[in-house]
């Protein structure tokens, strides 16, 4: 992602003495996304990707990577983090807690078609049955709570049509929200960008540091508003289909599930609108950052609030 947080070779080489993975012989910072610092490392032994944590606090980290570890066991093909030479998958680099996770190949599609949306949806399904069995907990960082907490400090630089509808929304999901959705360990973020494919099949699931415990329809809903959306912010019924069918013969939706699936996809759209907001009007200082457009995710909820009932329904 972003880097924030400058590593020198020297730096690095000194750092990477800790570990049993051979000498550095490439360095390069990662230029996309807004949370961490990544950089690609190269040693002797391989490539991996190195991150500095720029939000997350070294106590919130273990759950991260301790549950990238247990997805890996499992078969998911996730980055695995890399152990130091006592064992531990967390350190300290410039300051900033710091961890080590494999390199996966291949290369995410900007423009999927139902056969790489159906490949998705199987891949979350699996994260979620494999997770079941995951016993770290964290709360959802990026929940109603959270929307709640930023509004005052976004609406400042809304027009009044966009406050009254983030408002709204707001007041909406509250009104609307269920606990009695099957629940556990989440990715949160199963964006395109975050899926890398090779030879036409999935062969690597990134980024895990929006993770969480939180519903399961809430993490298929966040995919479905990025995979299967037009330009408009509309649902592609094909896409969503092919999507949500795969996941569903890997783990079928309950009945309270399909009730609450309108309400979910607005929660995930609104979910993002307010995090690129926010990172969009108040921005962190960066060697190479930048903030995505929210204007996107403000179409794709305006959309599912539009189609109402007229949404793609759950099998």
């Amino acid at each position: 992602m972003s880097v924030f947080t400058t590593v020198t070779h020297e730096q690095l080489s000194a750092w990477l003495k800790n570990y049993s993975i051979g000498t550095l012989t490439g360095l390069e910072g990662i230029a996309a996304g807004i949370e961490n610092t990544n950089y690609f490392v190269t040693t002797a032994q391989g490539r991996y990707v190195l991150t500095l944590f720029e939000k997350l606090k070294a106590a919130e980290l273990p759950f991260y990577l301790n549950l990238q570890d247990h997805l890996a066991k499992a078969g998911v093909p996730c980055p695995r983090p890399v152990p130091d030479r006592s064992g531990a998958f967390l350190g300290e680099l410039n300051g900033k807690p710091a961890a080590l996770v494999g390199f996966l190949s291949g290369k995410d599609f900007a423009a999927p078609s139902p056969l790489h949306c159906a490949q998705a949806g199987a891949m979350l399904a699996a994260i979620h049955v494999a997770g079941g069995s995951y016993a770290g907990r964290m709360d959802n960082p990026r929940g109603p709570k959270w929307w709640q907490a930023a509004m005052p400090a976004i609406i400042p630089f809304l027009s009044a049509q966009d406050m009254k509808l983030l408002e709204s929304e707001v007041r909406y999901q509250s009104q609307n929200h269920s606990r009695e959705l099957p629940r556990g360990a989440i990715h949160a973020d199963l964006f395109r960008d975050n899926v890398l494919f090779e030879n036409g099949r999935i062969s690597g699931v990134i980024d895990f540091y929006f993770a969480c415990t939180d519903a399961l329809l809430y993490d298929v809903a966040i995919a479905v508003n990025d995979w299967c959306v037009t330009e408009g912010g509309a649902l592609d019924g094909a896409r969503a289909a092919a999507l949500l069918d795969a996941y569903a013969k890997a783990r079928p939706f309950v009945v309270a599930e399909r009730s609450a699936w309108p309400v979910m996809l607005r929660a995930g759209a609104l979910r993002f609108w307010v995090s690129r907001l926010y990172d969009f009007y108040l921005p962190r200082s960066g060697e190479l950052t930048h903030a995505k457009d929210p204007g996107h995710f403000r179409g794709i909820l305006a959309a599912h609030i539009a189609a109402g009932e007229r949404l793609p329904q759950l099998v």
